[in-house]
């Protein structure tokens, strides 16, 4: 059981894809995020921020190192405990919004209740009426704008009360103004129902939202500071 107050934890963190390559996506990151944190991890393209997240996911293994979540090595509950965590603990909100585009806006946010045995149609209403789209649960993905896409995907995440949601470049795809509503819309969600986020970006305005930001350059955490200023 965890009681050390964190959620997630990674010790000494290493990522090669090609064992032929001299270089590395992660070198020996160490992390510890508190249960309730809003966290913004800053980075260029190819920094290491998405395969630090998908690690943490189970998404992927490490070359070396360890991840806990909730006091639990992730390596030790195997593929089937991994599944479980993904679908139970953590909504996922990415850059491409990653709808089913042959499903309505309600039936996407059902299909993640589904996933964990809780087709719940009122669950899934409420959650989009959360996100101000009470009146589009009918629409297809093809129907909906940039940011309505968005709102689809962060009623999806948090329909199922996880502990963590992920969000990869949430605002990459979307104009600054929508991109400002989603994030205020995502984070305001996350504390409401104190969920831990991390969010992975290279915007400057999405530290703005955060209590804790960290900075990431060529695979490694390079500065960790309290929310403010960017500083980048």
């Amino acid at each position: 059981m965890n009681t050390s107050g964190l959620i997630i934890k990674t010790s000494d963190l290493w990522k090669k894809y090609n064992i032929d390559e001299d270089g590395f996506a992660l070198r020996g990151v160490n992390l510890e995020v508190k249960s309730g944190e809003i966290l913004a991890i800053f980075g260029k393209s190819g920094s290491g921020k998405t395969t630090l997240l998908n690690l943490i996911a189970g998404l992927d293994k490490p070359t070396k190192g360890k991840i806990e979540i909730d006091g639990n090595d992730i390596e030790a509950i195997g593929e089937r405990g991994r599944t479980e965590l993904r679908r139970k603990k953590i909504g996922f909100v990415f850059q491409f919004f990653n709808l089913l585009p042959t499903l309505t806006a309600l039936e996407n946010v059902l299909f993640s209740l589904e996933l964990i045995g809780n087709p719940d149609v009122k669950l899934a209403l409420d959650a989009l009426s959360s996100v101000g789209l009470s009146n589009k649960e009918n629409r297809y993905p093809f129907e909906l704008s940039g940011g309505e896409q968005q709102r689809v995907a962060i009623a999806r995440a948090i329909v199922k009360k996880p502990s963590i949601i992920l969000a990869d470049e949430p605002t990459g795809n979307l104009d600054t103004a929508t991109g400002e509503q989603v994030l205020n819309l995502l984070v305001s969600q996350c504390i409401q129902s104190g969920a831990t986020l991390i969010m992975v970006s290279h915007a400057m305005n999405t530290c703005s939202f955060a209590t804790r930001i960290i900075n990431m350059v060529d695979g490694l955490l390079v500065e960790d500071r309290s929310s403010g200023d960017c500083g980048l």
